[in-house]
């Protein structure tokens, strides 16, 4: 439930945080059957530089970036781990999470899903369901095959452009993201998740806080400056 962008590829990329350089600006002009919000979009795509970076390194998103920034602060993933992707598509996430954890040599596992369909990515499996489908819990228990080292989320509602209702429609299914990682997390396990500045976070926060030992709010640098999106990561749960 990402930005859509770039073409597929599966693992064997060398990861990197952000592009490389900034391409020329392109300014895109309405047309009859384009509406000027349509206009700004695609000017904003045309000129991203994530967008065109994860182009040229075979990420499905521009996505991609956020969590390899995140990871390059953190440390989040090893090799070996048992990950589980909510709000998968298009993949870029699943992606990154591939070349670090390394499913296939080390005996990890990365399991994703989505409602939208999602290109196939190398080592991943993924399953074409809405997380908040009830049977989509245990899909996923039984696929991961054990508890998780990392449960992580992008999932976002469409958005309305009412601020508020935005925020409590995110946080809703960050709440339901966070009682499922509750589950399936082994003890020092890590929660990733993105949500909306906003202020309803604050219970899900104290929440957190009781649960595992370092809780962290991150807006890497790939996420636009002028979105409200951000991300709480979770780290050392209790169990």
């Amino acid at each position: 439930m990402t930005e859509k962008s770039g073409k597929g590829g599966g693992s064997g990329r060398k990861p990197g945080s952000g592009p490389r350089g900034l391409q020329k600006k392109v300014h895109v002009k309405t047309r009859a059957k384009r509406s000027i919000s349509s206009a700004r979009w695609l000017e904003r795509q045309l000129n991203d530089p994530y967008v065109a970076a994860a182009k040229n390194d075979g990420y499905h998103s521009r996505a991609a970036y956020k969590l390899l920034q995140m990871q390059e602060e953190l440390e989040i993933f090893t090799q070996g781990m048992r990950v589980i992707d909510l709000g998968a598509a298009p993949g870029g996430w699943t992606q990154v999470v591939c070349d670090i954890v390394k499913p296939g040599a080390s005996g990890g596992k990365v399991v994703a899903i989505d409602y939208l369909e999602m290109k196939p990515v190398s080592e991943a499996v993924f399953f074409q369901m809405d997380f908040t489908d009830d049977a989509a819990p245990d899909v996923l228990k039984n696929a991961i095959g054990g508890k998780a080292h990392v449960v992580m989320s992008d999932m976002a509602p469409p958005t309305i452009g009412h601020k508020q209702t935005d925020h409590l429609r995110i946080m809703a299914l960050a709440e339901m993201a966070y009682a499922f990682a509750q589950e399936v997390l082994l003890p020092g396990g890590t929660f990733l998740a993105k949500v909306f500045q906003g202020g309803a976070e604050r219970d899900l926060l104290n929440q957190m806080k009781k649960d595992f030992t370092k809780v962290k709010h991150v807006k890497p640098p790939a996420s636009r400056a002028d979105s409200s999106e951000m991300y709480v990561v979770a780290m050392g749960f209790r169990g």
